[in-house]
C-alpha cells in the first residue's frame, strides 16, 4: 500500500499536535533524552511520520548535527540514495578525517562516479560510514532522521545497520520510522542502535479523532457521522482526515443507512488489489460489504453459491481478514468494505439489498436492507421500517431505531398517518437517547422549516431545547415561540413549562423560580392526563426542594413515586428513580444509594440511555468517594468521563466528578486540570449551578495539592454562589469542611468557624450526620488552632468513630489524619511520632486515597514544629495591638467611618484599611461589627 505524498502533513509538527500520541511521545522523547534511538512502526497512514516530525523537532535542537533522508517506493531500487541523502552534505567535513581508501569509496558511493559496490568495496565502504559518523560525533551529538525505513535501499540500510550496531558510546542517535502491515518490525530492527526503543502506533480513539477532526476544521460533523468516520477509517488518522475532507466538500450529509462516500484517493489506496479478484468474488464481496454483520451462512443465503471459495481468493490478495475460528466475513480494515460499496453502481447495490432482503435472519436488518433497495415513497415499506424501528428501541439501541425511523419518513407518503415529519420526531428523540444532539437538533430544525401543526412544532422545539444540553443561555430565543406554539393546551403548555424550569435552575440559579415552573408543569401534565411529563416535572420538583433544604422536599419525593409510575421517568436522570438516589446519598444511607444508582445504571444501559448512562457511571464514582473506595472511584468517574467526551454530553459535571476522584486517589495535577476544565465550561454555558459544583472541586483539588490560599479563595466563591442560588442544604456538595479547615491553614480561624457555625444549623435542621462529622472534624482544627488541645483531640476521635460508622471512609481517614497530626506535636521522640501517623495511613491505604497518602509521607518529613503558644481570649488581644491598631480600633469603636478616622489620625484612608485588616487578623475577626461586639463584651467584664 503505497501512501501518496500529497497526503502527508507539512514538515512543521508542533509536538503538543501530536493529538492522541501523548503517552508514546513521551516515551520516545524520554529515550532520546536518555541517549537512545527509537523506532517508530504501525500501518500506512497511522501517523508515524508526524510523530517522526515531532520528535525531531523538539530533540533536534540538542544535536549538533541533524542528517535526515526519507525513501520513497519508486526510489528504493538506487543504491547508496539514502546514504547521499545523509552523508552528502557532510562529506567535506569529513574527509580530512578518513583514511585514503574509506574516502575513496565513500566518495564513488555519493556521488555515483565509479563502480562503488557492496562487493567490491564492501569493508572499506562500511568502515568509511562508521568513521564518518564517528567524526561528526567528536564535534557534537549527531542525531539520524530517516522516515519510510522500509523503503531505504538495501545498500544504504545495510552500510547503516553496520555503523549502528558498532557505534557504541559515540553519541549518534537514531530516529526512525517504518511502516508495518502484518509483518514484523524486527527485521527494520537491524538498521538501528541495539538500544532503540520500538514504539507501534495504533489506531485512534473516537474521541482522539474527534479532536484531530476539529483542530483540522471539520468540525461541523454531526457526532453520528463522526462515529461512521471512526469506524471506517478504523481509527487511521490519514484515511479520517481524507473522509472528513469529502464529508466538508459535500453539502449533502449520508441518508440514513448509506455509507459514508469514499473519496477516490482512498479507493484507490485499498482497491488496488481488487483487479485481481475473480467478477464472482467481486459481487460476492460487494455483498458483504452491504451486510452489516456478514457470515458464510448470510452469503449462501443471498445467492452465493461459492461464497467459501470466492473468500478465500479475497484472504489471499488482503482483502479479508483469516480468522478461522469466527463464522463472520471480515475485511482486512473497514475501509475496504467502504470504498468497494462506494465504487458499486447504484443499481448493482439496489440488487444486493434486495437480496439480503429476504437473505437477513434479523427483522430489523431485513427492513433496512428493503429501504435501501425501494425507490420513492412506499407505505408498506415505511411501515416495516417504523416497525423494526420500534424493535430496536426496546433492544436498547435508539441510535438504530433513529436511523431506521428516519428511513421510514422518507418512504412514507405526504398525506400518509402518521406523517412523515411525526415520524422524524420520533426519530429525533432517538437520536437524543443515544446521545446524538446535533442529529436531533438537525431534524428539529428541518421539521420546524415546515410544520404547521402545533403539537409538532412544540415537539421540535422540544428536542432543539434537550439538544442544546445545559447551554440552555444558548436557545433563549426558542422559549418565547415555543409558548406561542403552545397557546392554551395544557398538554403543550406542560412540556413547555418543564423546560421552562430548567431554564430557571440553569440560566437564572433561581431554585425558587425552577420549583414554582416544575409544579405548574406537573399540574398542567396532570390535567391534560400526560402521566409522563406529570412524572418527570414532581421529580424536578422534588429535586429542588431537596437541594434547597425545602420542608415539602420528602412529601414532594413520595408523590413523585406513586403509582402509575412511567418505565421510561423511572430510569432516567431526570426522573424520580435518580430523585430517590439523591435523597439517600444525602441523608448517609450509602448502601441504599449504591443498589438504587447501580440498579438504574443497569437499566439505561439496556435501554441504550446514553445520557443517563453517563450521568448514572458519575453517581457511582460519587457513591464509591463517599464510601472511601477511592480506587474504584477512579474508574467510574474516567469511564464516565470518556463516554461523556465520545457523546458531547455532560463533559463539565463528567469533569467535575472526575476531578474529585483524582484529587481524593489519582494524581492532583490531574485533578486540577479537569476542576479547571469543568469551571470554564459552566462559565460559558452560563451554568450557575453546575457551577457551584466545579468550583467546590477546584477548591477541593487545590486544598489537597496543598494551595490553602487557592482553595479558600475557589471555596469562598462557592460559598456567595450557592447562598444567592438558595441551596442551604450542606450535603449538596459538602464544601464547608474543606473551606473551614483551609481558613485554619491561612490562619483565619475566626472566619473558619462563621463557616462551620453557618453550615451546621442546617445540617442539624436536615439531619446530615456525616456533614455534622466533618464539622466536627474542621471544628476540631479551630479549637486547635487556638490552643485548646485537650477539646481539639476529644472532638476529632468522636468525628472519626461517627464517620466510620456512617461508612464515610476517606472523610474518617482524614479525621484520624488531623488526630496524627495534633498526637505528632507533642511525642517525645521519632518513633513516636511516626507511630501517630499509623492508623491514618492503615485508613488511607484501604481507600487508596494516593493523595492522602503523600501528604502522611511529607508530614513525616517535614520538622519537628515548635509548640504553638496558647492562643489569646479575643477580649485579651485587644491589649495586644500596636498603638496605631489601638487607636484606629478605639475609633471603630466610636462608630467613626474610615475617611473620619483617616481624617483624625493625619493618615491616608489606605493606611487606615491596611491597619484594620491587621486588627481583624490578630482579633480572629471579619468586621467592624465584630470590634464593636468584642468592645461591649469587654465593658460586661
Amino acid at each position: 500500500m503505497t501512501v501518496r505524498r500529497d497526503f502527508q502533513e507539512s514538515v512543521r509538527c508542533r509536538p503538543d499536535l501530536v493529538i492522541g500520541r501523548e503517552e508514546l511521545f513521551v516515551s520516545a522523547r524520554d529515550r532520546l533524552d536518555s541517549g537512545g534511538s527509537v523506532l517508530l512502526h504501525g500501518p500506512a497512514g497511522i501517523g508515524k511520520s508526524t510523530v517522526l516530525r515531532a520528535l525531531a523537532e523538539e530533540y533536534g535542537a540538542t544535536a549538533r548535527r541533524v542528517l535526515r533522508c526519507s525513501a520513497t517506493e519508486s526510489e528504493s531500487h538506487l543504491p547508496f540514495l539514502a546514504l547521499a541523502d545523509l552523508l552528502g552534505q557532510a562529506l567535506d567535513e569529513v574527509a580530512p578525517r578518513l583514511p585514503a581508501a574509506q574516502l575513496t569509496a565513500l566518495e564513488s558511493a555519493l556521488t555515483g562516479r565509479g563502480e562503488s559496490s557492496l562487493q567490491r568495496d564492501g569493508l572499506a565502504l562500511r568502515l568509511a560510514v562508521l568513521s564518518a559518523l564517528r567524526a561528526l560525533a567528536d564535534r557534537g551529538p549527531v542525531l539520524i532522521v530517516a522516515d519510510d525505513l522500509q523503503w531505504l535501499d538495501p545498500a544504504s540500510a545495510e552500510l547503516l545497520g553496520f555503523a549502528a550496531r558498532r557505534l557504541g558510546d559515540t553519541p549518534v542517535q537514531m530516529l526512525c520510522a517504518v511502516r508495518t502491515e502484518d509483518e514484523a518490525y524486527d527485521r527494520h530492527l537491524r538498521a538501528c542502535p541495539p538500544d532503540t526503543l520500538s514504539v507501534r502506533l495504533g489506531p485512534l480513539s473516537r474521541t482522539e479523532l474527534t479532536t484531530l477532526l476539529n483542530h483540522r476544521g471539520y468540525d461541523g460533523l454531526p457526532r453520528s457521522t463522526v462515529r461512521e468516520v471512526h469506524r471506517t477509517s478504523g481509527g487511521n488518522p490519514l484515511f479520517a482526515l481524507e473522509l472528513g475532507r469529502v464529508l466538508a466538500e459535500n453539502p449533502a450529509p449520508p441518508r440514513p443507512g448509506e455509507p459514508l462516500p469514499v473519496p477516490t484517493s482512498l479507493r484507490a489506496l485499498v482497491l488496488s488489489r481488487l483487479d485481481l479478484l475473480s467478477v464472482e468474488a467481486r459481487r460476492t464481496l460487494l455483498l458483504a460489504s452491504a451486510g452489516a454483520r456478514p457470515t458464510l451462512a448470510l452469503l449462501h443465503a443471498a445467492g452465493r453459491e461459492n461464497a467459501e471459495a470466492e473468500c478465500a481468493q479475497a484472504a489471499e490478495l488482503g482483502l479479508l481478514a483469516t480468522e478461522t475460528d469466527d463464522p463472520a466475513v471480515r475485511f482486512a480494515h473497514p475501509l475496504i468494505s467502504a470504498a468497494l460499496y462506494a465504487e458499486a453502481p447504484a443499481q448493482e447495490r439496489r440488487a444486493v439489498h434486495a437480496a439480503l432482503s429476504t437473505a437477513a435472519f434479523d427483522p430489523i436488518e431485513r427492513a433496512r436492507h428493503l429501504a435501501l433497495a425501494t425507490t420513492g415513497t412506499d407505505p408498506d415499506v415505511a411501515g416495516r421500517l417504523a416497525g423494526a424501528a420500534a424493535l430496536a428501541r426496546d433492544r436498547g439501541a435508539p441510535s438504530v431505531a433513529a436511523s431506521l425511523g428516519l428511513l421510514a419518513a422518507r418512504h412514507t407518503p405526504a398525506g400518509g398517518e402518521p406523517g412523515p415529519d411525526e415520524r422524524r420526531l420520533r426519530a429525533a428523540e432517538d437520536a437524543i437517547t443515544a446521545g446524538e444532539a446535533d442529529l436531533a437538533r438537525d431534524i428539529a430544525r428541518e421539521v420546524l422549516s415546515r410544520a404547521v401543526r402545533p403539537a409538532e412544532r412544540v415537539r421540535a422545539w422540544m428536542v432543539v431545547i434537550e439538544s442544546a444540553g445545559q447551554a440552555l443561555g444558548d436557545v433563549d430565543a426558542v422559549f418565547p415561540q415555543a409558548l406561542a406554539d403552545a397557546g392554551d393546551d395544557p398538554r403543550l403548555l406542560a412540556l413547555v413549562r418543564y423546560q421552562l424550569a430548567w431554564r430557571a435552575l440553569v440560566v437564572e440559579g433561581d431554585f425558587t423560580e425552577a420549583r414554582q415552573e416544575a409544579a405548574h408543569a406537573a399540574e398542567l401534565a396532570a390535567r391534560a392526563g400526560d402521566r409522563r411529563t406529570e412524572l418527570m416535572a414532581r421529580a424536578f420538583q422534588a429535586s429542588t426542594e431537596t437541594l434547597m433544604g425545602h420542608p415539602d422536599a420528602a412529601a414532594t419525593t413520595q408523590r413523585a413515586l406513586e403509582e402509575p409510575q412511567d418505565p421510561y421517568v423511572a430510569c432516567h436522570h431526570n426522573g424520580v428513580g435518580y430523585a430517590r438516589y439523591r435523597w439517600l446519598l444525602m441523608s448517609d444511607q450509602l448502601t441504599e444509594a449504591r443498589a438504587t444508582i447501580t440498579a438504574l445504571l443497569r437499566e439505561v444501559r439496556r435501554r441504550g440511555m446514553v445520557e443517563s448512562e453517563v450521568h448514572y457511571l458519575r453517581m457511582c464514582a460519587e457513591t464509591e468517594l463517599r464510601a472511601g473506595h477511592c480506587g474504584r472511584a477512579l474508574d467510574l468517574s474516567r469511564e464516565s468521563l470518556r463516554l461523556a467526551r465520545d457523546a458531547g454530553i455532560g463533559e463539565s459535571a463528567s469533569a467535575m466528578l472526575a476531578s474529585l476522584a483524582e484529587a481524593s486517589g489519582g494524581d492532583t495535577e490531574r485533578a486540577l486540570e479537569l476542576a479547571r476544565e469543568a469551571v470554564g465550561h459552566a462559565e460559558e454555558d452560563g451554568d450557575q449551578m453546575y457551577l457551584s459544583r466545579a468550583l467546590a472541586a477546584l477548591g477541593y483539588a487545590q486544598f489537597v495539592a496543598g494551595d490553602a490560599r487557592a482553595a479558600v479563595e475557589s471555596l469562598g466563591r462557592v460559598r456567595e454562589l450557592e447562598l444567592g442560588l438558595g441551596i442551604t442544604d450542606p450535603a449538596r456538595g459538602r464544601w464547608h469542611g474543606d473551606l473551614a479547615e483551609a481558613l485554619v491553614l491561612v490562619g483565619e480561624p475566626g472566619q473558619a468557624q462563621q463557616v462551620i457555625d453557618g453550615a451546621r444549623a442546617h445540617a442539624v435542621r436536615l439531619g446530615r450526620e456525616s456533614v455534622l462529622a466533618v464539622l466536627d472534624r474542621a471544628e476540631a482544627l479551630v479549637r486547635a488552632a487556638r490552643g485548646d488541645h485537650e477539646a481539639a483531640v476529644a472532638r476529632l476521635t468522636s468525628a472519626q468513630n461517627r464517620l466510620g460508622k456512617l461508612g464515610n471512609g476517606l472523610e474518617e481517614a482524614r479525621a484520624a489524619f488531623a488526630l496524627a497530626r495534633l498526637r505528632a506535636r507533642n511525642a517525645e521522640s521519632p518513633a513516636r511520632r511516626r507511630a501517630a501517623y499509623d492508623e491514618a495511613v492503615r485508613l488511607f491505604r484501604r481507600c487508596r486515597a494516593l493523595p492522602w497518602l503523600r501528604q502522611v509521607d511529607e508530614a513525616l518529613r517535614a520538622p519537628q514544629p515548635e509548640p504553638a503558644p496558647p492562643a489569646r481570649d479575643p477580649l485579651d488581644a485587644l491589649d495586644g495591638l500596636a498603638s496605631m491598631e489601638r487607636q484606629v480600633a478605639a475609633l471603630v469603636m466610636e462608630g467613626a467611618t474610615n475617611r473620619e478616622i483617616a481624617s483624625r489620625l493625619f493618615v491616608s484612608v489606605k493606611t487606615v484599611e491596611a491597619t484594620l485588616t491587621r486588627v481583624y487578623r490578630k482579633l480572629g475577626i471579619r468586621s467592624r461589627v465584630d470590634i464593636v461586639r468584642l468592645a461591649a463584651a469587654r465593658r460586661a467584664r
